[in-house]
């Protein structure tokens, strides 16, 4: 019986995640002004499958992330302490 629960559980919470992640990346393709209007059908394919598959696609994406956060972290640093001086300064 609580294997069950879990189970559901687990599949409840992946359905879940799956239309969040399906919702978000939608409003940010459709913003997305460069890819605007090419091959929608091969746009909403990725899309789909990127959602299915999001147990795989955040983690490695989210290493993606860390390298860049890595590489340009001084920049980072300096945009960082310029938004806070001008805060301060308001």
């Amino acid at each position: 019986m609580s294997q069950n629960i879990f189970v559901y559980g687990a599949i409840t919470v992946y359905s879940l995640m799956t239309v969040c992640f399906f919702k978000e990346w939608l409003f940010f393709l459709r913003e997305d002004e460069e890819s605007a209007g090419e091959q929608p059908v091969l746009q909403m394919l990725i899309l789909t499958m990127a959602s299915l598959l999001w147990p795989v696609i955040v983690p490695f994406a989210y290493l993606e992330l860390l390298n860049f956060h890595k590489k340009h972290r001084e920049l980072i640093d300096m945009l960082i302490n310029i938004s806070n001086s001008q805060i301060a300064d308001d």
